[in-house]
């Protein structure tokens, strides 16, 4: 099979991954870069777009400080919450 070299810029920490990932396992980054390629080619191609979720999320600052409030403080669940978990516990 014939091959042809691709360049791409990356985060130190995704790098850092992709070499432990290797090493760990004994394959080549090449084989694990082409091997996540089209896997994940083929998902996209096969599932529905709203289906799937970014690896990233950007939000703005302000959501992003609501955010982080909700998850500091969180609200204390409703009767609905409730019975929904409740339920899926079996319970």
């Amino acid at each position: 099979m014939s091959s042809t070299q691709v360049s791409a810029m990356i985060s130190p920490e995704t790098k850092e991954r992709l070499e432990r990932y290797a090493r760990a396992h004994g394959l080549k980054k090449g084989y694990l870069i082409e091997t996540a390629l089209l896997h994940h080619i083929s998902a996209l191609e096969s599932l529905p777009a709203d289906v799937v979720v970014p690896p990233r999320l950007v939000v703005s600052r302000q959501t992003g400080e609501a955010l982080l409030e909700r998850i500091e403080k969180p609200r204390k669940p409703t009767a609905a919450m409730k019975e929904l978990i409740d339920d899926a516990a079996g319970g």
